[in-house]
């Protein structure tokens, strides 16, 4: 059993083209894998500065609670301070009548 030239050359041209469809596709998966290992590099870094952006703002917010609360603890203190206050004024006003 003898193969034709012809038989013969397409069995080379098929194999041939085979393999460059084969190398073909592989170097698109390295590129696209490429690709997205680039976004995916660039995805973190955004992430990364957000969270230090958000991390700044929640400092900024805690700083920013405390110095209310101190005020709020304050502002009973000097309630009760001015009451005491208008009661002496008011004694000595009486005393002056």
């Amino acid at each position: 059993m003898e193969l034709s030239e012809a038989v013969i050359t397409a069995l080379i041209t098929g194999g041939l083209a085979l393999i460059g469809v084969w190398l073909t596709n592989r170097k698109s998966t390295e590129m696209l894998f490429a690709k997205l290992d680039k976004q995916s590099e660039l995805s973190d870094a955004k992430l990364d500065t957000e969270i230090r952006v958000v991390k700044t703002q929640i400092d900024e917010l805690t700083r920013e609670v405390r110095k209310h609360n101190n005020f709020a603890e304050r502002v009973p203190v000097m309630e009760e301070q001015i009451k005491v206050a208008n009661h002496r004024i008011e004694d000595l006003e009486r005393r002056v009548d």
